[in-house]
C-alpha cells in the first residue's frame, strides 16, 4: 500500500514528514509517495543522446536505484547529493533489481525530518556491545594494556565517535555503530580462540582486536552520508590509528618500549598483506590471529547484508557482487539478522 506524506508535530513544535514506507517493503509495481535520503547523483544520456537523471535513494532499511526520465537536467538543479527528497514514483522491476521510476520530488529541510530514518544503523543493541567491550577491558591482566584501553575509551568524546562510526564505506558494516559491531564481534571471536593456540599473549591479542581499526573514528565523516574525510583520504585509519595509539601511549609512565612496538606492529599489518595497504605483513602469531579474524568477520558481514539485500525470489543466486568477484547463492535462505549480544559471563 502507498504511503502518503503526513505530517506532525516534533518535540520543537515544527511539523515532521514522518516515513512510512521503507526500502525493503516497496514492492515492483505499486506507486511510491515517500522520502529518501540521496546518497548518489549524476546526469546521464541515453543511445539516443536524451539526458536522464540517475539516483541512489537509501533510507535505514536499504537502498534502491531511481531514475528521472523526463527534464532531467531541471530537476539535477534542484536538490543535491545528501538531500532528503519527498518522491512520487512507480517501482518498477529492472534485470531483477527494484528501481524507482520518479515522476515528481521535492527538497525536505532538515527541521521536516528524523534523519535516523534514513540512515541504516546497526541492528545490535550499541550500549550492551560497548558495555561488553569494557567488561574485557576490565579482564586485561596486562597494567600498561589495561591504561591505554580505559585512556581510549573512558574518553568521552572517543567513546560516543566510536559507537557511532561506520566500520567502511562500501564493503562490510557500512552503517552507524558498524566499527563498534565489528570490534565486538572481532573481540568476541579472538577471545573464544585466544587459548587454542599455545603461546598466544592473550592480553596483547585483544588489545589488538579492541584497536585494531580506531583510526576509523577519524577516517570517515558519517552526520548523514558516509564519506571519506581530508585525513581519511590521504593518510588511511592504519596511520591513523597509529598515531592515536602513540599518542596515549606518551601520556602513560613507563610503558613497556616492547609492547608498544608489539602492538603498533599488529596494527600496521592486520589488514594481512601490502596490496590491502598493509605497510607490513603479520610477523607476530596475535598480529596473523587479529588479521585473520578481522578478515573473516567483514567478509562474513558482507556476505549477510547482500544476500538480505538481494530482492529477486526468482533465482538463488544473487546478482555479481563487485567487491568479493563472484555471484553468491542464497538458495532458501530469507533473511539473516543478527544474534543478540551474549553475555559478558558467557565469555
Amino acid at each position: 500500500m502507498p504511503a502518503y506524506k503526513v505530517l506532525q508535530k516534533g518535540k520543537t513544535g515544527d511539523l515532521l514528514n514522518v516515513k512510512h514506507l521503507y526500502i525493503k517493503d516497496i514492492q515492483s509495481g505499486e506507486k511510491v509517495q515517500d522520502s529518501f535520503l540521496v546518497t548518489e547523483k549524476n546526469v546521464a544520456y541515453s543511445q539516443k543522446g536524451a539526458p536522464y537523471l540517475n539516483l541512489r535513494l537509501k533510507d535505514k532499511t536499504g537502498q534502491v536505484d531511481g531514475k528521472i526520465w523526463d527534464n532531467a537536467l531541471e530537476w539535477d538543479k534542484r536538490f543535491r547529493k545528501g538531500d532528503v527528497v519527498q518522491v512520487n514514483a512507480r517501482a518498477v522491476s529492472f534485470r531483477n533489481s527494484l528501481q524507482l521510476s520518479i515522476l515528481s520530488l521535492n527538497t525536505l529541510d532538515d527541521s521536516e525530518v528524523i534523519l535516523n530514518d534514513y540512515v541504516p544503523t546497526t541492528r545490535m543493541n550499541v550500549e550492551v556491545m560497548f558495555s561488553e567491550l569494557q567488561s574485557i577491558i576490565d579482564r586485561i591482566d596486562t597494567p600498561p594494556l589495561k591504561k591505554l584501553l580505559k585512556s581510549f575509551f573512558d574518553d568521552r568524546e572517543i567513546a560516543e565517535r566510536f559507537k557511532r562510526a561506520p566500520a567502511a564505506k562500501g564493503f562490510h558494516h557500512i552503517y552507524l555503530g558498524g566499527l563498534l559491531e565489528h570490534t565486538h564481534s572481532v573481540t568476541r571471536l579472538l577471545s573464544q580462540i585466544a587459548s587454542h593456540y599455545p603461546g598466544v599473549n592473550r592480553d596483547l591479542l585483544l588489545t589488538g582486536g579492541i584497536l585494531h581499526d580506531i583510526g576509523k573514528i577519524n577516517e570517515f565523516s558519517y552526520d548523514r552520508l558516509v564519506e571519506y574525510s581530508d585525513e581519511g583520504r590521504l593518510i588511511g585509519h592504519i596511520i591513523i590509528g597509529v598515531e592515536m595509539i602513540d599518542e596515549k601511549i606518551t601520556a602513560i609512565p613507563d610503558f613497556p618500549a616492547y609492547l608498544a612496538m608489539e602492538l603498533r606492529h599488529l596494527i600496521l599489518s592486520h589488514h594481512g598483506i601490502l596490496e590491502y595497504g598493509s605497510p607490513k605483513r603479520p610477523k607476530t602469531l596475535e598480529a596473523l590471529m587479529v588479521h585473520y579474524v578481522d578478515d573473516l568477520d567483514a567478509k562474513v558481514n558482507a556476505f549477510q547484508e547482500y544476500l538480505n539485500d538481494f530482492r529477486d525470489e526468482d533465482t538463488g543466486w544473487t546478482p555479481f557482487h563487485r567487491f568479493l568477484e563472484r555471484y553468491l547463492y542464497r538458495g532458501r535462505v530469507q533473511e539473516i539478522t543478527a544474534e543478540e549480544p551474549i553475555s559478558p559471563k558467557e565469555f
